[in-house]
């Protein structure tokens, strides 16, 4: 059993990732993939910066009123600056590379039924569940 894990919330969570990445659709025709959201920031004469800075900005804000409301969760981070860093650039070469993240494609794509997405959501999951057998099995750590 994993620890604290609360099915309500974890309902509720996903019932707003649901419902915003339908909204974010209906109203823009949009899909709420975020590395696309966020990558569009940075791409010039797109003219729509304005929804993609409130979507980022509402994960934050929605982020930090969970944590003020239900307190927040205790983490430790054992990596070093340089790992986190070059961590995050493989994530956003990856994105870019698959066209697409998690987000984008396990939930708007899957909902599509766009079988790019099908496939990437596979891969990224046999991806997730091999570096967990590692970690756990052959590396040592939970």
């Amino acid at each position: 059993m994993v620890e604290g894990f609360t099915p309500g919330s974890a309902l509720v969570g996903g019932a707003l990732i649901g419902l915003a990445a339908t909204a974010l659709y209906a109203a823009t025709g949009r899909t709420a993939g975020i590395s696309g959201i966020a990558g569009g920031l940075f791409r010039s004469g797109t003219g729509d910066r304005g929804w993609r800075l409130l979507f980022l900005a509402g994960l934050v804000v929605g982020a930090g009123a969970m944590g003020l409301v239900g307190g927040a969760p205790m983490m430790r981070i054992e990596a070093s600056w340089v790992v986190l860093v070059l961590g995050g650039l493989l994530v956003g070469f990856g994105t870019q590379l698959g066209r697409g993240c998690t987000s984008g494609h396990g939930i708007c794509g899957i909902a599509r039924l766009s079988r790019r997405s099908i496939v990437a959501t596979v891969v990224f999951m046999a991806a997730a569940a091999a570096t967990v057998f590692v970690m756990r099995h052959i590396v040592g750590r939970a």
